[in-house]
């Protein structure tokens, strides 16, 4: 597991996936690393590219 740990550290990947491929969760960001890929998908940094902030103010007495 440290091995893994830093091979993991070492290596310029968006993922590494060790005694598995292919895990996929929506909340994890996933994306290439330098000018491999276009920016991230997944996670609240991709949830950010499309979100403007907006406050809404609603008195309730």
């Amino acid at each position: 597991l440290g091995t893994a740990h830093k091979l993991a550290r070492r290596i310029k990947a968006g993922s590494v996936w060790v005694n598995m491929y292919h895990a996929i969760d929506p909340a994890v960001p996933f994306g290439g690393m330098k000018m491999s890929g276009y920016g991230r998908e997944g996670g609240i940094e991709h949830l950010h590219e499309y979100l403007e902030t907006k406050s809404v103010w609603i008195q309730t007495d």
